[in-house]
């Protein structure tokens, strides 16, 4: 019993210390903030290209479920795994990083030129992988178009459509939506991105950043390099799209949305609460 009891109490011990305070939090995500501002160009848009791809197959996961007639919470709930795994990878994401490099930026850790140059390259990297995911897939689904997309297609086209005539039909109030749905995107996000600083094992790591990430998408949200896989997939499925709905309907104000949300939203608004210069 004694025996027993001592297992318990050290099994109590690593839970109580593998929990990260939320100044260590934001300490870790600033010291990240700087290594992320000195890579080289090569690693990041060979990271940003894999966080992409990793994005585009949890994505086409949830569309999986969704065309075999599961709820679409259930998509939500399985998304997570993409972000999950770059991040536990160490890779590069444009949305992550807008959140992370204002906050080096506001503590005075990172300069304005590294934030721009990382986000140029990451993004870059993420329409790379994000797109070439789409080629594959679609041409998977598609036995490089001999035959249909299937139930799948149609939910890659469906989304699409969703995304971009959507809001053009809307015109300018189509167009603040889509911005404001990505504002609330990457607030979540970038609070998943924070979260994967939370902990000191993987386990927790895991756990903390699911939840964020599962109700962001969960909620139909706009997340610009989710978009990088979507619309195009969409497109390639047949949906009726030119590249220029795409972007002045969707990925401009995604992208500006996530800016916001993740760089002012999470990344200064924590780096002002829980940096050590404010304490």
């Amino acid at each position: 019993m004694r025996e027993q009891a001592t297992v318990q109490g050290e099994a109590v011990a690593r839970l109580a210390t593998d929990a990260v305070s939320p100044y260590d939090l934001v300490a870790a995500a600033l010291e990240a903030s700087e290594q992320k501002a000195r890579l080289a160009v090569a690693p990041m848009v060979v990271r940003g290209a894999l966080s992409g791809a990793l994005l585009a197959a949890a994505t086409l996961l949830a569309v999986t479920a969704w065309a075999q007639g599961l709820p679409r919470i259930v998509g939500a709930m399985i998304f997570p795994v993409g972000f999950c795994i770059l991040v536990l990878l160490g890779m590069e994401l444009a949305t992550g990083n807008f959140a992370l490099l204002p906050a080096g930026w506001y503590v005075g850790r990172v300069d304005a030129g590294a934030v721009g140059r990382n986000w140029w390259w990451v993004y870059l990297g993420n329409l790379v992988g994000g797109a070439s995911f789409a080629v594959l897939a679609v041409a998977s689904l598609t036995g490089w178009w001999s035959h249909d997309a299937g139930a799948v297609g149609e939910q890659l086209r469906q989304l699409a459509l969703s995304k971009t005539v959507a809001y053009a039909e809307a015109e300018w109030r189509g167009w603040l939506t889509a911005f404001t749905k990505a504002v609330l995107a990457n607030w979540l996000v970038t609070i998943g991105t924070m979260l994967g600083f939370s902990s000191r094992s993987t386990v927790g790591k895991v756990v903390a950043m699911w939840l964020p990430i599962m109700t962001f998408f969960g909620l139909g949200y706009e997340h610009s390099v989710v978009n990088m896989f979507v619309i195009p997939a969409g497109m390639l499925a047949g949906a009726p799209l030119s590249l220029g709905t795409w972007w002045v309907w969707n990925q401009v104000p995604a992208t500006l949305g996530n800016i916001v949300g993740g760089g002012l939203f999470t990344g200064i608004a924590l780096a002002w609460s829980y940096s050590r210069r404010s304490v």
